[in-house]
């Protein structure tokens, strides 16, 4: 895993914030502790990451599955084999673009959103206030949006697949007349339920994990000024975009 690396930022300097990333994950897991208080700010949280993050995975996943149903029917009818599009378009998606997609689209809406807040929290001193009333801030602000960040990409990964095969249907079925009884069918007999979406579900929590723990460590260690809130979101979406696709090659390359 690599952060971004930035002006003025050489290769030494990255390695050591891909250490005091490591160290704060370490930090946040080990003062974990649930409590009603944090239910109910986790749950807030899943809301704010997950449930506003619907329409932006609805209408990508509706379009990649009609662009990438309308690009494998044109290149297998070529072969003769335009009822395998339903087989490509599902393990396309369960074992690699759903989760992929969905970590990144996620980054970009809700990660930005967490870093930004919490970046804020730091340049108005609403982290140092919680210390002074004896509050962890870690407990309090980070450790909730983590969780959520690994509840709510699986389920929006879920959402985003549906969405993807609904999209396939429309072009494969209602606009090129494919049987609905054949597009189906070729998803049950060539989908495995462990190792084809066992493994993109699995996946997908990792990159849950990933794409929450980037975006409040950008924030909690954002500089306290507009200019480096700012730079911390946009951070945020490249680290987690570049760390997703690398672990993504490496857990394809394990699962296989």
């Amino acid at each position: 895993m690599s952060a971004p690396a930035v002006p003025g930022r050489g290769p030494m300097e990255s390695l050591r914030q891909i250490g005091r990333a490591g160290l704060f994950l370490v930090k946040v897991i080990s003062r974990m502790r649930f409590t009603r208080l944090q239910l109910a700010e986790t749950l807030r949280q899943i809301y704010f990451a997950g449930v506003r993050s619907l329409v932006i995975i609805v209408t990508c996943g509706f379009f990649v599955g009609l662009v990438l149903t309308l690009q494998s029917y044109d290149a297998l009818a070529r072969f003769g084999a335009a009822d395998a599009t339903s087989t490509l378009l599902s393990l396309s998606l369960f074992r690699e673009l759903g989760p992929v997609l969905t970590a990144i689209l996620f980054a970009g809406r809700a990660g930005t959103s967490i870093t930004a807040e919490i970046g804020l929290m730091r340049a108005t001193e609403q982290l140092d206030a919680l210390d002074l009333m004896a509050i962890d801030p870690l407990e309090r602000i980070v450790q909730p949006r983590l969780i959520a960040g690994i509840i709510a990409v699986p389920a929006l990964v879920l959402i985003f697949n549906v969405t993807a095969l609904l999209g396939g249907v429309v072009y494969a079925v209602f606009l090129m007349g494919t049987d609905s009884l054949v597009f189906w069918g070729n998803i049950q007999s060539s989908v495995e339920l462990g190792r084809d979406f066992g493994h993109g579900m699995l996946k997908s929590v990792i990159f849950g994990l990933i794409a929450a723990w980037l975006a409040v460590f950008y924030g909690w260690t954002a500089r306290p000024t507009g200019e480096g809130v700012a730079l911390a979101t946009t951070q945020t979406v490249i680290a987690t975009a570049i760390v997703v696709l690398f672990v993504d090659f490496v857990l394809s390359a394990l699962m296989l």
